[in-house]
């Protein structure tokens, strides 16, 4: 018995601290959801660098409250899975969301972002963002936009000039 018990101080401490080390944590209602599709699901989170898993939710009721994240337990009702993701913040919300527009059976539930816990519409929206690079390529055309329009003003301007002078 005790044996069991160590085991599952072990399990929650690797999940509370996968909860600290994680930028952004999504979970799911994936009921309904076939083997395959979650065979899918895990391939595309895989791909990005993302941890997808399911675990009992009293073990990670008792790691959420280790790591601090304790207000996303409302939430930990009913089969769960969990997507943590290290590097990108938008990785899981953007696969997952794109994942439950094609699978209907799949539900966001709620997320934690950078250490606050998000609703499954701050995830959803979080998801609706631009990419990284995206967003560099905006800036970028921000950027550039002033000088493009300098260059054109002194081309027409040495035109005219042009045009005057002959």
């Amino acid at each position: 018995m005790s044996n069991a018990i160590e085991t599952k101080k072990v399990q929650v401490q690797e999940i509370a601290e996968k909860f600290k080390s994680a930028s952004s944590v999504v979970v799911v209602d994936y009921r309904g959801l076939t083997v395959a599709q979650v065979t899918e699901l895990r391939k595309q989170l895989r791909e990005a660098g993302v941890e997808f898993k399911v675990y009992k939710n009293t073990l990670t009721r008792r790691a959420t409250e280790i790591a601090g994240v304790e207000g996303i337990n409302e939430f930990l009702t009913g089969p769960n899975a969990v997507a943590f993701s290290n590097e990108d913040v938008v990785a899981p919300a953007k696969i997952i969301n794109d994942f439950a527009k094609k699978n209907e059976a799949l539900e966001i539930k709620a997320g934690i972002i950078e250490g606050n816990v998000s609703s499954a519409d701050d995830v959803k929206a979080l998801a609706e963002l631009p990419s990284r690079e995206g967003l560099l390529s905006m800036l970028l055309s921000v950027l550039q936009a002033p000088m493009r329009n300098f260059a054109l003003a002194t081309k027409a301007v040495a035109e005219q000039k042009e045009e005057q002078g002959a």
